[in-house]
């Protein structure tokens, strides 16, 4: 790996399916204005319970995207 500068952000996904879903909600949103992301990160994977079933998963997802020069 090259010497490189990242910066961090967070950002959170939330899908009916999957944790799985989630994340990949996430990060393909975060990609339309943030360039250079090369790696993600859970920090915390939560849910919404409704009548005794998972309504929905909820995963922050912390992202390190390149700093160009």
């Amino acid at each position: 790996m090259s010497d490189h500068v990242y910066r961090l952000t967070e950002v959170v996904g939330t899908s009916t399916t999957s944790v799985d879903d989630a994340i990949r909600t996430a990060v393909t949103a975060a990609a339309r204005t943030v360039d250079h992301i090369d790696w993600f990160q859970t920090q915390e994977i939560r849910g919404q319970v409704v009548d005794g079933a998972v309504e929905y998963f909820q995963v922050t997802v912390k992202l390190g995207f390149r700093v160009e020069e």
